[in-house]
């Protein structure tokens, strides 16, 4: 037993925001209420914290099977449950890729042992090449979460109608990479007055918005649930507001780097702000922003995209996309969006942890009697120092500022899987 005292419950499902009293039964929820005492409950002292459904991730990448020295199953784990986060979404580029349900089982049954839920993602097409199908109702029927071919986009229409009607009849989500190579010269950098300077071709913002206009449309011809994966222009964000206004069921990510930083970052932090899609100019992060305060964007993500100091040591040509994202995703959301006066508390939870759950078919996390003792414990704005990581990369621009929203506890099944 574990009794939680005097925590500011911030709980998107059940709207409430008030000091109370949680009383964890092993993995459940038992009590919820004003001065409640067990004798024989380890007593957690959340005075002047917030406390928060388990926060949900619904884009990373572990690289395990087969490039398990940027990142482990057991690396990820721990570095969300040091970032707040009790569910990650694993994304399906492994080595071998997740198109068969034995790589599927294999990483379900390793990441039961973790400490936290780790949900895996299946391929929409075999290898992620983007021609043949996989066996979706086989991967559904083994426990995949839903289906992508994140990091790679899916040019063919015919192909991606068939893999949308699949996944409707299946009631699973599609989320989509939506950048068409015919628009990029040269990846991870906004092709702009920051690759011109750099004399590097880059990635135009078109790449993006003709998929997302492409996919909008198809996902409102079909029915299916599609996610636009960590969205990066403010055109493509226009886009999802209009499929949304015309019904189709249509959905889309943000990442922290892509609301916080903007082109200009690669100028300061070179390979470390190089991101597929890249970052962009400040109107597209305002845009970006606006479409999380009018709920046009219904996820905050990391794409947590774990790389080796060597692997981004390199040019800017040869290294490769993305950042270690887990650890810092909680303080960049208060920084950016809650403390400059964009969307409250409630609407971060809500983004991070309630969203993401309900677009997986998952009941979402809450704080009552009854439900999952997921939970994390945080100080909105007790500041701490980015140093130190629990995941095996440190390839984030954001190394040593100090962000809000430092993590005391996250506790998974009623378990404390960190104790910060």
């Amino acid at each position: 037993m574990i009794l939680i005292k005097n925590g500011r419950i911030v709980d998107p499902v059940t709207q409430t925001d008030a000091v109370l009293d949680i009383l964890l039964d092993g993995p459940v929820i038992k009590e919820v209420g004003e001065n409640l005492t067990y004798e024989e409950a380890d007593v957690l002292d959340a005075t002047d914290l917030v406390v928060a459904p388990g926060l949900m991730d619904a884009h990373v990448h572990f690289r395990d099977p087969g490039q398990t020295w940027k990142e482990d199953i057991n690396t990820g784990a721990a570095a969300a449950a040091r970032g707040g986060f009790t569910t990650v979404v694993c994304m399906a580029n492994t080595v071998p890729t997740v198109d068969n349900p034995d790589t599927l089982r294999d990483i379900q049954r390793r990441g039961e042992e973790t400490g936290i839920h780790i949900l895996q993602a299946a391929c929409i097409t075999k290898g992620m090449q983007g021609r043949e199908l996989t066996d979706m109702e086989v991967l559904s029927d083994a426990g995949a979460a839903g289906f992508t071919d994140d990091g790679k986009p899916i040019l063919c229409e015919k192909t991606l109608v068939e893999a949308m009607n699949r996944a409707k009849k299946l009631d699973l989500p599609i989320a989509l990479h939506e950048e068409d190579p015919l628009f990029i010269k040269e990846a991870g950098v906004n092709q702009g007055e920051v690759s011109e300077e750099l004399d590097y071709g880059g990635a135009s913002r078109t790449a993006e918005d003709v998929m997302v206009a492409r996919d909008m449309i198809l996902a409102l011809h079909t029915g299916a649930s599609v996610c636009i994966q960590h969205i990066s222009s403010g055109n493509s964000v226009d886009l999802v507001r209009l499929g949304k206004k015309l019904g189709a069921d249509i959905h889309a990510e943000a990442t922290p780097h892509h609301f916080t930083l903007t082109e200009k970052a690669v100028l300061k932090y070179g390979t470390l702000a190089r991101m597929n899609p890249p970052l962009r100019t400040e109107s597209d992060r305002q845009r970006i922003i606006e479409g999380l305060k009018d709920g046009t964007i219904d996820m905050i993500v990391t794409d947590h995209a774990p790389h080796t100091t060597e692997e981004k040591s390199k040019s800017m040509e040869k290294a490769p996309s993305g950042i270690t994202g887990l650890e810092t995703s909680l303080g960049l959301g208060i920084l950016s969006l809650v403390q400059p006066g964009h969307i409250t508390l409630m609407k971060l939870m809500e983004l991070m942890s309630k969203n993401p759950a309900e677009f997986y078919r998952m009941i979402p996390g809450s704080i009552q009697p009854g439900a999952p003792a997921d939970l994390v414990i945080f100080g909105e704005n007790e500041t701490w120092t980015v140093k130190d990581y629990a995941s095996k990369a440190e390839n984030s621009p954001f190394t040593g500022w100090e962000l809000p929203g430092k993590v005391h506890f996250t506790i998974c099944s009623g378990t404390v899987v960190y104790n910060g």
